[in-house]
């Protein structure tokens, strides 16, 4: 029998890019321990099978028996891959309420001049044309069942900005951009908001801030509070800029 924690609602199929680590894993055992089915897209299959190992299931079945969730190694700068696997998750009847498009890398501290062309083509390639991707596979999915919440994983220097990290700061004020035009397009019904997650102990921030994010809250006590937040958003909110 599904249990759904207080605050979470009636259970729902939520879609996170990049759950391999960080936000996106920790995010999606919290939704599925609240009885959510998780459908995750990462790059490493290592990495996914040991977040399978540990995604809660609702049903005692015998191990042969297929999972809930859907968990499946892609790279959402390929928008053939993420075609496909659009196709893939209308077929097995697992179309998403929530897509949280939260795949991100940033650049190595360096100022603009000192990012190789290939380090800043892998932070847009990730950070805006693979939110690009999920939009244009699954927004049809979505308007044809006349219902769905997008949240496109903003951050703090998608609002402000900071020396060394411009090819970061500039794929998240893009998503800002992107999320606020996007929003005037939707029909009734569909909504998508720029949400930034707020100062998080990640290995993206380590790679930043050095030893002093150890100061700042881990994926794990963040977790809980994103999920209630992400579950309470409403086609209200759309085209907003909101942070948990």
């Amino acid at each position: 029998m599904t249990v759904v924690l207080k605050g979470a609602g009636a259970p729902r199929t939520v879609l996170i890019t990049g759950v391999s680590r960080g936000l996106g894993r920790a995010l999606a055992l919290e939704l599925a321990k609240r009885g959510h089915t998780i459908i995750g897209f990462a790059r490493s299959q290592e990495k996914i099978d040991a977040l399978l190992a540990e995604l809660p299931s609702d049903d005692p079945a015998p191990s042969s028996s297929p999972s809930k969730h859907l968990i499946i190694q892609a790279d959402v700068r390929s928008d053939s891959s993420i075609k496909e696997l659009a196709r893939l998750v209308v077929e097995t009847r697992r179309v998403p309420d929530i897509i949280v498009n939260n795949a991100g890398t940033i650049n190595k501290n360096n100022k603009i001049w000192d990012v190789s062309a290939e380090e800043f083509d892998m932070v847009i390639d990730t950070n805006i044309k693979g939110v690009a991707n999920i939009l244009r596979n699954f927004l049809p999915v979505m308007i044809e069942k006349k219902r769905g919440i997008i949240v496109n994983t903003s951050s703090g220097w998608g609002r402000s900005a900071a020396a060394e990290v411009a090819p970061y700061c500039a794929s998240k004020w893009a998503i800002e951009g992107l999320t606020r035009s996007v929003a005037k397009e939707l029909p009734p019904g569909v909504a998508v908001v720029a949400l930034s997650p707020g100062v998080v102990n990640t290995e993206m921030l380590a790679s930043c801030f050095g030893s002093s994010s150890a100061l700042y809250q881990t994926p794990e006590s963040w977790a809980p509070k994103a999920a209630t937040f992400i579950l309470n958003l409403t086609v209200e909110d759309n085209g907003a800029s909101l942070t948990v």
